[in-house]
Formats: C-alpha cells, structure tokens, sequence
C-alpha cells in the first residue's frame, strides 16, 4: 500500500524553482532514502512534504488524502512528522521541555507518552531537566527525533541525521531506527552518505539539480549507476 504519493511537484523560493515534477512515493512500513549533493533539492522535498514549504493542487496525497495547502500542524495530526537538518532545538528549553514541543497539536489522541519516548532513548531520562544544548550531538539529535515521535507519527523524514557525527554515533541512531521501523514507522531518509542509506534502504531515489535522477531498490542499483545520477552523465562532480 502507498502511503505517501507525490506526482509532479514543483518547489519554488519566490521566483526560483528548486524541484520540477517530482514523483516520489513511499510504501506502508518502507525505508525509502533520499540521497544527492548539496542543492540537489533533498531538504526543499522533505519540507514540502511537512508543509514548511507552499504546494498546490492535489500532488501530495497522504493516506489517499490531498495535503497540499495544509498548515504544518495539520500535516503533523494526519500522521507526518520531520526532524529538520541541524536538530533546531530551542536552546531556552530543556531536554523534556523540547521533546514535548512535539506535542503541540493534540489531534492525534494516541500520541506517545514520554515514558515511551524515553524507552526508545532512555539515556535522555537522566538528562531530562538539563538545557537541550549542553547535550553531545548525538543525544541532541535523539532530542529531535524524540520530539518528532511523540506525535506518533504514520511517516517519519528525517533530514541529514548522522551531519557531524561520529560514525560510531551513527550507527547507534541508525540502529534505534531500525526498532522505530520495526514498531510500523515509514521512513523517509535524506542522507549524503551514499552507503549508509543504500545499507539501511529499501528504496532509493537520488535527485540532481531538483529533479530524480535515479530511483530503484537499493539492492538493485549498481555503484556506477548511483554515481552518474549523483554527479552527472561523465561520473565527474
């Protein structure tokens, strides 16, 4: 089952288009990463899709349903949740003050509680009272993905996860979404680190320049063929 279809988007920054007809799509339970250099359009989708960013007509559907033109908060109680890149944490607030942020909108009743969120990262339970920011890196990013979580979202994007991290750090988050997509969590991926998100993907979908360039089953692209659509025809940046 297709949870979340998009046929034929365009993105525009006042007069500037970033993405132009973009069809994107991402199965009930899928892994689906987006993968491109900088400028590519990866963030401007995710964005999109949260409605950060203006769309029209019916090119976003969600569960069958047209969610272009919808506030943020409203994208966020159908079921959508995003960690934004750089964790934009509020620096005023701590640990469990910005998880609940993203609690906001209580239309959806079975939102987690922070019992839950804390069993899914329980290194923040001890850290719960501290300012977000005195946190390391990696448990600041398990604050945002926390406060995306509490919402109980259908669909989970996450934006540039493992920038400036440690591999080892890495690996951690990327195994706890491993249990977060065990739980029935869709994943959508906007990851630079090309072997990472063809390791964890089932699908990927590569964009150059705010266009796809490549989609296909992650086990089935070949490294030639990721190269070309990341970087162009010749394989050169």
């Amino acid at each position: 089952m297709k949870l979340l279809t998009v046929s034929g988007l365009n993105t525009y920054y006042g007069d500037f288009q970033a993405l132009y007809g973009i069809d994107f799509e991402a199965g009930d339970g899928e892994a689906v990463a987006v993968i491109g250099a900088n400028g590519a359009g990866k963030s401007t989708l995710l964005n999109t899709i949260a409605g950060n960013l203006a769309s029209s007509g019916n090119c976003i559907r969600f569960t069958g349903e047209a969610i272009c033109g919808l506030r943020p908060w409203q994208i966020v109680a159908r079921g959508i949740a995003l960690v934004p890149e750089g964790r934009r944490l509020f620096p005023s607030l701590t640990v469990e003050e910005n998880i609940l942020m993203g609690a906001c909108s209580r239309a959806r009743r079975d939102a987690h509680s922070l019992d839950e969120i804390y069993a899914i990262f329980p290194q923040l339970r001890s850290k719960a009272r501290q300012g977000a920011l005195s946190l390391s890196g990696g448990e600041q990013q398990m604050v945002a993905i926390g406060r995306a979580l509490i919402s109980k979202p259908q669909l989970l994007m996450c934006d540039e996860l493992s920038l400036g991290l440690a591999p080892k750090i890495v690996s951690e988050i990327y195994e706890t979404l491993g249990v977060i997509r065990r739980q029935g969590v869709t994943l959508i991926l906007v990851e630079q680190n090309v072997r990472q998100a063809m390791a964890f993907a089932d699908r990927v979908y590569c964009l150059q320049e705010g266009r796809v360039s490549l989609e296909g089953a992650s086990s089935q692209l070949q490294p030639d063929e990721v190269s070309r659509a990341y970087f162009g025809l010749d394989g050169r940046a």
